[in-house]
């Protein structure tokens, strides 16, 4: 094409030197690569762009869309005059070799920036796609697609400085080594963070949408973005917690993901006796014991089971010490172990005790250790307040007092009380 422009160029006898009519016949091939390459960009953004854009909207599918709102197609199309330049600009300027390769370099150097941003959309795209998955929450990749970026764009860099060198980029990857320490300072939260990413998801230890507990970084909340520097956590009062990737492997925390997956929410918490009402039962207590729906079975089966014992010891019952008695105290541990089997908030297949703990100065600990079988924050938190609404209004029933310190008005009382020493 640079020679037909010439020869027309020399056919009309301009008054100019060789050397200008062929700087001028490259110009004019220049300006005409430049107009088939708007032209081809015309195309393929207004025409086939809208086309692709068009079907994509009336597919089922939802992948498409993805791509489509990533922009991939929309980058694909400025791809179409870098090829043409990069095509026909060897033939078209034969001859011009210096401004061939010139013109060739810049379409290599467009092709690459846009393919770049093409795969980077395509990236993008393929981790959202990823993580409608279920198992994209046990298995994060959104670090390891940030790695592939920055591996991306660093080969990208590197083969668009070697085409503008004139050299291979071998030769810049191999020099790569000089700069090894250079880059291990650069990127060391990124190489932390990946090798953090891939452990974490190794393991299972840590998925979007967990519980995480981490007390050194104030975060106690819903894990919502794993990347690959940092992790965040939403916390309760919905301020947002950054946590560095590589401090879950280098520190502890807690996963309450367990509690979640098991259905059952753990309830431990004691109530103190006052030491001073706890008693053996006697005849009267035992009657009005039994007729508590809860434990009347038991008051009937532990009377004749220690009645039994008793007579089998020859155990003297003139006096309440003698033998085996029942205590309100143990009475009430039954009450509260039979109420909580009966109560329908109560996970049933998970462990349920009572327990009396080491006597303190407030008193007897008697704790309840059971599941609630609702893990949603407020519910497990009004069946707990429940239960124990119960269990200290009930405890008077078994001439049980449940221990407090003095208060101001206890003490005024008692002041009331005392006689006038005047």
């Amino acid at each position: 094409m640079l020679d037909a422009v010439t020869q027309l160029l020399e056919g009309f006898q301009w008054p100019l030197a060789a050397e200008a009519v062929e700087a001028l016949a490259q110009a004019g091939v220049v300006l005409v690569l430049a107009v088939l390459a708007a032209i081809v960009f015309f195309i393929a953004k207004r025409v086939l762009l809208r086309v692709v854009s068009a079907a994509v909207l009336k597919t089922t599918t939802d992948w498409d869309d993805r791509l489509l709102s990533h922009r991939v197609f929309f980058w694909l199309a400025h791809l179409a005059p870098g090829f043409l330049l990069y095509v026909l600009a060897p033939g078209a300027l034969a001859g011009a070799d210096a401004l061939a390769v010139a013109i060739r370099g810049g379409a290599q150097i467009y092709l690459l920036a846009v393919g770049v941003l093409a795969v980077d959309g395509l990236i993008n795209a393929a981790l959202e796609i990823y993580d409608t998955y279920p198992v994209s929450r046990q298995t994060p990749l959104k670090g390891v697609a940030q790695v592939a970026k920055i591996l991306l764009y660093a080969a990208a860099a590197i083969v668009m400085i070697s085409t503008l060198l004139g050299r291979s980029p071998l030769v810049l990857f191999s020099s790569l080594g000089i700069l090894a320490s250079v880059l291990m300072l650069v990127f060391k939260d990124a190489i932390l963070g990946f090798v953090a990413g891939i452990q974490l998801a190794t393991n299972q230890m840590l998925s979007k949408g967990d519980w995480l507990e981490m007390p050194a970084y104030g975060a106690d909340g819903d894990v919502i973005d794993i990347a690959l520097t940092t992790v965040k956590v939403q916390n309760w009062d919905k301020t947002i917690t950054t946590i560095p990737t590589y401090a879950l492997i280098t520190e502890s925390f807690k996963n309450w993901r367990g509690m979640s997956e098991a259905g059952g929410r753990r309830i431990k918490r004691a109530v103190y006796i006052d030491m001073a009402s706890i008693r053996l039962c006697t005849p009267e207590m035992i009657e009005r014991y039994s007729q508590i729906r809860h434990i009347a079975e038991y008051v009937e089966r532990k009377q004749g089971e220690l009645a039994e014992w008793n007579d089998q010891h020859g155990i003297d019952d003139t006096s309440i010490v003698n033998g085996r008695r029942m205590t309100n105290v143990g009475t009430f541990r039954a009450y509260l172990v039979a109420y909580l089997r009966s109560h329908p908030s109560v996970h049933q297949e998970m462990t349920l005790l009572v327990r009396q703990l080491h006597p303190t100065p407030l008193g007897l600990p008697i704790e309840i250790y059971c599941f609630a079988s609702d893990i949603e924050w407020a519910k497990y938190e009004a069946i707990q307040a429940d239960i124990f609404d119960h269990v200290l209004a009930v405890a008077p029933e078994f001439d049980l007092r449940i221990f407090q310190s003095p208060g101001g008005a206890d003490l005024d009382r008692l002041r009331r009380q005392e006689p006038d020493s005047r």
